[in-house]
């Protein structure tokens, strides 16, 4: 429980030195991408965008991109062996690799991030085509995730230079998700507050909540876990440790078979969760159920909202209030093979906490997958 003994970090006086305007990209190591790419647009909905690979030049490597609302996902899969991809899908399976952050300056944010002590993972680099130029920079963070620095301001292209447009007939209708809202970790034991001082003082961000093992946690399991924002609001990132508990929690599963530290969860908006989540399940993405006593004290916890409860309590949509408003939630099961990465889907109506009231149902729906699993 050492971990929890740092309740606040210092936060430079210069917090916004690294102004971002949004998650630019994520880009997925998986083992297929092309098939990856049909499952994303058949369940989730994500349009086709554009296509790498050896059409266009590449030689190691074949990558899709697809795109909803905000949101960008690259789809990235080796073509020969023993490359760097390969090696990353070797030890972790299917996964994030890359948080690309869009921003106006990407050598600025390279050379302030790592005079503040970012280990360098890319040197700021331009690309050009007949649409413009493209800067990119990027820096480890926690495991084997970088972050990447994005800077297209001077690009009109379909998407980065070296990508041309993927135009394919199949083309499902989007299920409206528009951006990403925030992105969980992973990581080891007693290292949350090394990565929280990390985005506080490389990245600027600062510290929103935190949640410790009495507010995470059930009769077996438990984690810690402390949010992390940008000035502007516009990224967030919850850090997770594991905490001491009867049985194995979720953290560790996760740790144990991706192998160290990573992106767990994937959390995008949508305007409407209801119609977002029935076209999900229509389309055969599998959620965690919590049991319908969930909802018998719903309205008590929550107090008036829009939806109607039977709706919500069908779909297994979770609710939770603060002091700006609510929100509702759901969660995917893991959507590799692996029991590592699955999605969150959103709505906010003026909540801007994380659904702390929902974590002892949500977990324990978690623990019910462990234990069909086998790893609980």
């Amino acid at each position: 429980m050492e971990a929890l003994e740092i309740k606040d970090v210092q936060v430079p006086d210069e917090v916004d030195f690294l102004p971002i305007n949004g998650t630019d990209y994520l880009e997925l190591y998986v083992g297929n991408a092309l098939q990856a790419a049909h499952y994303f647009q058949t369940a989730f909905g994500f349009q086709p965008l554009a296509h790498a690979g050896l059409e266009t030049g590449q030689r190691d490597r074949e990558s899709y991109v697809l795109v909803q609302g905000k949101i960008r996902l690259i789809l990235t899969s080796p073509l020969i062996g023993g490359t760097t991809i390969g090696l990353h899908l070797d030890r972790h399976g299917d996964g994030v690799r890359v948080i690309a952050l869009w921003v106006d300056d990407a050598t600025h944010a390279y050379e302030e991030t790592v005079r503040r002590g970012a280990r360098p993972f890319l040197q700021p680099t331009t690309e050009q085509d007949e649409h413009g130029q493209v800067v990119q920079s990027g820096i480890f963070t926690y495991g084997d995730t970088v972050h990447l620095f994005v800077e297209r301001k001077n690009y009109q292209g379909t998407f980065l230079p070296g990508y041309v447009p993927w135009e394919p007939t199949y083309r499902p209708e989007a299920v409206g998700l528009r951006y990403v809202d925030h992105l969980v970790g992973n990581v080891g034991w007693n290292e949350m507050n090394e990565w929280v001082r990390f985005y506080a003082e490389v990245m600027g961000f600062q510290q929103l909540v935190s949640f410790d093992d009495k507010d995470i946690s059930t009769d077996y399991t438990a984690l810690m876990s402390k949010v992390m924002s940008n000035g502007n609001g516009r990224i967030k990132f919850p850090i997770n440790e594991p905490a001491e508990g009867r049985k194995k929690s979720q953290v560790e599963e996760y740790l144990d078979f991706y192998g160290g530290p990573g992106v767990q969860h994937i959390a995008v908006a949508t305007d409407d969760i209801i119609a977002t989540v029935e076209a999900l399940r229509s389309r055969g993405v599998e959620f965690l159920q919590v049991p319908a006593a969930y909802y018998l004290d719903l309205q008590q916890r929550v107090g008036t909202i829009d939806e109607e409860m039977a709706e919500l309590s069908r779909l297994g949509i979770l609710v939770d209030r603060d002091e700006e408003g609510y929100l509702l939630q759901i969660f995917t099961k893991p959507i590799m093979p692996r029991p590592t990465l699955f999605f969150e889907i959103i709505q906010r109506k003026g909540a801007k906490s994380f659904g702390k009231g929902n974590f002892k149902a949500l977990f324990e729906a978690i623990e019910r997958e462990q234990a069909r699993r086998g790893t609980l």
